[in-house]
């Protein structure tokens, strides 16, 4: 009797943990070889979305703010320059390609290329079961066993794309007035006729936090709170973006440890902790203008540490300290918004029992083939797969969106080529 016989769903080729951009990607390479391949070649993928519908940064989605990578680095274009599922092709179904090519530019808006992201999971809903928590993933033998809070989905191989989670300073926890910044756009309207918001952290999240928030609340003083002296920017010229070009992976993860740590270090301010230069120059100007009309609003509190945050009835004492002179201080505000950034979702929970089997480096991280499939010892036969997680081993761009495209080919690749060399793996 077959497994859709007993009521089960089949051993899946492939199921995704997670449906954001990543995993999405992949998604829309199986689709296209599918498209392409007899019967017997097609693979089987399935993903899991605990989220009711695609989402992808809301609570960041200002108006005019613009995407830091060119819209060619969409889900396929850089993997298959033909797709019916790129940029250009939303563009030409949205009725604006014309429009587009008469912007002269290369960065879409955010809220654009959500609307992009958002039409191609649309165009992709048949592959993806929303409303689905996956809560462990298990060994069963010649198959992996993925257990949701609704049922259990079987698999050869399991991909990870469980995004990042927002980080807060050591101490400090979410409430009402106290955000991350990935809640911007969510909290602020909760906002009645605040006098004082305090934005802490130095990177471009920080710096249109501050800018939103100054534009938004004109009565509002706005204080930004970074142990940089200013705001640094980011470098995006063409020899030093080559850093996240496709090549740089394989180039990247076959170098030795010590040229990684280096090639790391030097070019941390592509992506880190950098903003923008029009937006320093846009807040520099703002914040220059109010000296000359005698309203200063914005301030900039550079080389400053914030050293505690307690909430008082009705507003948040944010203690901060000069890293120049140690002079301390309190800001009251009525809400704090920390951009401090986010990390790799630890899949560790999941994993369960399975992470025994998975082989780990002297920093406790996982050890990463070229393919993204993490390494495990004898016991464990089927793939797991890590979108994300792998800025170790694979560097800075192997993790971001400008490569999602490549990342998602190169997985289905690996997916296929095992496939291919390990019969037994087809078993059910």
């Amino acid at each position: 009797m077959s497994t859709r016989e007993r009521g089960q769903d089949p051993v899946h080729d492939v199921v995704g943990i997670g449906f954001g951009p990543a995993n999405l990607a992949l998604a829309i390479a199986v689709e296209e070889h599918n498209a392409a391949a007899r019967s017997s070649d097609r693979v089987d993928a399935v993903f899991l979305e605990r989220q009711p519908e695609f989402r992808w940064h809301r609570g960041m989605l200002i108006d005019g703010t613009v995407m830091q990578v060119s819209f060619l680095k969409d889900l396929a274009t850089m993997r298959n320059p033909a797709s019916a599922f790129g940029f250009v092709s939303y563009l030409h179904h949205r009725g604006r390609l014309v429009d587009f090519i008469n912007h002269k530019t290369l960065f879409p808006t955010r809220v654009e290329f959500h609307d992009y992201l958002t039409w191609a999971a649309e165009k992709m809903r048949h592959a993806v079961r929303y409303g689905q928590e996956v809560v462990a993933v298990r060994s069963a033998g010649n198959h992996l066993e993925v257990d949701t809070r609704d049922g259990t989905v079987r698999a050869r191989n399991v991909v990870f794309g469980v995004g990042l989670s927002p980080v807060l300073p050591a101490g400090v926890e979410r409430s009402g007035r106290v955000w991350h910044s990935s809640e911007l756009l969510h909290r602020a309207p909760d906002l009645a006729d605040p006098r004082r918001l305090v934005v802490v952290g130095a990177g471009q999240s920080a710096a249109e936090c501050t800018d939103y928030l100054h534009s938004t609340f004109p009565d509002a003083e706005v204080c930004s709170v970074f142990t940089r002296y200013g705001y640094s920017p980011a470098d995006d010229s063409p020899f030093a973006n080559r850093i996240f070009d496709p090549g740089a992976v394989g180039e990247f993860f076959h170098a030795e440890d010590d040229v990684k740590a280096r090639l790391m270090d030097y070019h941390r301010n592509t992506n880190y902790a950098v903003v923008d230069l029009e937006l320093i120059e846009e807040l520099y100007r703002k914040e220059y203008q109010e000296k000359v009309t005698g309203r200063p609003r914005l301030r900039m509190l550079g080389a400053t540490a914030v050293t505690g945050v307690a909430e008082t009835a009705g507003h948040v004492a944010v203690r901060v300290r000069s890293l120049l002179d140690g002079t301390p201080r309190v800001l009251t505000a009525d809400a704090v918004v920390f951009a401090t950034g986010y990390e790799p979702a630890d899949i560790r929970p999941l994993l369960g029992d399975l992470d025994r089997h998975c082989v780990r480096d002297e920093r406790g991280l996982p050890v990463v083939a070229r393919d993204y499939r993490m390494r495990t010892d004898a016991a464990v036969h089927c793939g797991l797969y890590l979108q994300g997680g792998t800025e170790h081993s694979h560097g800075i761009t192997s993790s971001l969106l400008s490569n999602v495209a490549v990342r998602g080919g190169e997985i289905l690749s690996s997916v296929l080529h095992r496939r291919a060399a390990v019969p037994t793996l087809l078993a059910a």
